[in-house]
């Protein structure tokens, strides 16, 4: 289908600026989209936080069993102090002069001294050392005088302090991945005492290594980090997508709404500029249109005297034709800007269109052009019956005029839902050019057309007489050639 609108775009009409600042919708949208970026940001230090909390938490929990652990041995050095004073050195003074752990009696006599003191508690091995940094007595006899002492734990126990380190040895076991399990061994030096009769400590007869395997609380320490770590990224995540999926609905309703504020402010411009467009227009109408008639009458007059001379002279009718068309221009242009307010009443929808189509039944049989009819839906429209006919005539006039060498126009009717309640809607699909992809979004556009002839008012007229019912005008390209014109009405009540 053509478009009969004018080459030349209206003077009132300003031109759009790509380069220009930005609108008022992109402007109130950017503030939000800024929310967008903070929750990208605020995942990620949520998260940062979570997982040092998760460290902090394990570190402290670590730093505590080691204080805990080292507290305990050196409850257990203490216990050992006072049994060994007690009973070893007692027994070993009444029967030997001296005390000698290479003696079987005096090795057997300890081992069951320390044995006994450290039942319950959760110790993996004790050794004494002399102050030559030898191992005297192990509870692992393996141990006794292999191996030397000279690290500076062992000498702040001579001295008379105790001291710890944890330390990492290897189990002999495989794990999953195929390499060597570790044992965590806290390892604390601490003096043996010689208690004195009346309870208090003497002096110093040796050292204490005290171990106890933290590997299993160490593991479950871990265990917790990580089950934390993972419990973080998890909540973390959730409250991620649930903010994000708030952030994307509040952001798609404030876009849409921008979107229809910037539609209604277009549409607001459009008006504004049609309607100055209109004063225009009807001003220079009224004043065409008085000398027209003078020039349409004495071209009537002045034929009807050079026929008595000159029957064959065809210049008055050329006049006269010339002067009926400019007349149907202003007409147009009249009814553009000064469009009537429909008077609605109950129309029967089919009707219409067929009078439309047997009024231009002449024009549809010279041009060869076939009329298929396939009416369905709603029959009853809300309209005035007069300027429904000439919208839909303007219509049907572009689409015989798009086929100059026949063809076929498709008359559909049927019924939608619309914003306002139901609708009926009618297709009016041609198979003729069709309309340039870059023409198609401004062929509602006053004095704009495609034809060489043409107010290009025809098209403004129809959405003007449309929107004035209350409907909505679409123009698509059709499936595959041509153009498709849709037109929606309210359905009448009854």
């Amino acid at each position: 289908m053509s478009n009969d609108q004018d080459t030349a775009t209206s003077p009132l009409e300003p031109r759009p600026d790509r380069g220009g600042p930005q609108t008022e919708s992109e402007t109130s949208i950017r503030p939000f989209r800024l929310v967008s970026y903070f929750t990208y940001a605020g995942f990620i230090v949520m998260l940062v936080f979570a997982l040092a909390l998760s460290l902090l938490i394990s570190q402290q929990t670590r730093s505590r069993l080691s204080a805990q652990s080292e507290e305990y041995a050196r409850l257990a050095a203490r216990l050992m102090s006072r049994e060994i004073s007690q009973q070893f050195v007692r027994t070993v003074l009444l029967f030997y002069s001296r005390s000698s752990l290479r003696d079987a009696y005096q090795y057997e006599l300890m081992d069951k001294i320390v044995r006994r003191s450290i039942q319950g508690f959760h110790i993996k091995r004790v050794n004494i050392y002399d102050f030559d940094g030898m191992i005297i007595y192990s509870t692992d006899p393996k141990l006794v005088q292999t191996e030397g002492q000279d690290s500076q734990a062992y000498k702040a126990a001579i001295i008379g302090k105790s001291a710890s380190t944890l330390i990492t040895l290897p189990s002999g076991q495989p794990s999953l991945l195929g390499l060597t399990k570790q044992t965590r061994i806290l390892q604390t030096f601490s003096p043996i005492w010689r208690e004195l009769i009346d309870g208090s400590e003497g002096y110093i007869m040796g050292v204490f290594e005290i171990h106890q395997d933290l590997t299993a609380d160490l593991a479950e320490i871990n265990r917790f980090q990580y089950l934390s770590i993972l419990t973080s990224v998890l909540a973390m995540t959730l409250l991620f997508m649930i903010l994000r999926q708030i952030v994307m609905r509040a952001d798609s309703i404030l876009e849409k709404r921008n979107m229809e504020h910037q539609r209604l402010l277009e549409q607001l411009h459009q008006s504004e500029r049609l309607a100055g467009l209109g004063q225009m227009v009807a001003a220079v109408s009224h004043e065409i249109r008085n000398p027209l008639g003078i020039i349409s009458s004495s071209a009537e007059m002045l034929e009807r005297r050079i026929k008595q001379y000159e029957p064959d002279n065809r210049l008055p009718d050329v006049i006269i034709e010339e002067s009926r068309r400019m007349n149907g221009i202003l007409t147009e242009f009249l009814d553009f800007a000064r469009p009537q307010a429909p008077e609605l009443a109950p129309v029967h929808l089919p009707d219409i269109l067929d009078k439309n189509l047997n009024a231009l039944s002449p024009l549809i049989e010279q041009n060869h052009v076939q009329i298929v009819r396939r009416y369905g839906g709603p029959a009853m429209v809300e309209a005035d019956p007069d300027l429904l006919y000439r919208a839909f005539l303007n219509v049907f006039n572009n689409a015989l005029q798009a086929m100059p060498e026949g063809g076929e126009v498709l008359v559909s009717t049927s019924g939608v839902e619309g914003a306002n309640g139901d609708q009926a809607q009618v297709v009016i699909e041609d198979s003729g050019e069709g309309i340039l992809p870059e023409a198609l979004p401004r062929v509602f556009d006053p004095f704009f057309t495609t034809k060489i002839k043409g107010s290009g008012l025809g098209l403004a007229i129809v959405r003007n007489i449309i929107h004035n019912h209350q409907g909505e005008v679409f123009i698509e390209p059709a499936g595959g050639r041509g153009t498709r014109v849709v037109i929606r009405l309210p359905v009448h009540p009854a």
